[in-house]
């Protein structure tokens, strides 16, 4: 009872200080917990941001493979486009009429369609816009020639066929493009 008398005997200044004395290490160790657990917030966030990170460069790389398998024909391709244009151009050049040429015309052709077969399975597509609107993504324009019978902006004559590997644009077709024709002046006998 006496250790019940001198406390209630302390003044209310020693009580206070005493109280803050076991509230003090409460505070610190919630002081503590708050920091710990903004650390471990910190952390899980940066885990997260790493983990996506990681499957953006996966993805990236994926796709990088994709397009390496998908476009790795292209140089190859591009070699080939002359050869075709040489098949091309020689029957173009001879004449189907012309008995003593004929095998070697034959001879061409299957040529040519087995090249042409070879490179589709290969995803390369010839692209000869005759008579389609002008593309500039797909041709380019060599010329403009005055139309009266064609739309303009449309494609009047082809002098080389453009080419596709998957999709894009591997050569651009080199094209005439067609114009509204310009009206002459009235002359002087007419205004007159």
């Amino acid at each position: 009872m006496a250790d019940e008398q001198t406390l209630d005997t302390q003044n209310p200044e020693e009580q206070a200080a005493e109280a803050a004395e076991v509230s003090a290490p409460d505070e610190d160790l919630a002081a503590r917990v708050q920091a710990l657990e903004e650390q471990l917030a910190a952390a899980q966030d940066q885990s997260l941001r790493m983990a996506a990170d990681l499957q953006n460069v996966r993805r990236r790389a994926e796709q990088d493979v994709e397009k390496a398998h998908k476009f790795a024909l292209e140089k190859f391709a591009l070699d080939l486009l002359p050869v075709i244009d040489s098949l091309e151009r020689g029957l173009e050049l001879s004449s189907p009429d012309d008995e003593a040429i004929k095998p070697v015309r034959d001879g061409l052709e299957l040529t040519l369609k087995l090249m042409l077969d070879t490179v589709a399975r290969y995803q390369v597509l010839p692209v000869d816009p005759l008579g389609e609107p002008f593309n500039p993504e797909h041709h380019q324009a060599m010329a403009m020639e005055e139309s009266v019978s064609a739309e303009p902006n449309s494609v009047l004559k082809v002098f080389q066929k453009g080419y596709l590997l998957n999709g894009r644009l591997l050569r651009p077709a080199m094209v005439v493009v067609s114009k509204a024709p310009v009206t002459p002046p009235p002359s002087i006998d007419e205004q007159a």
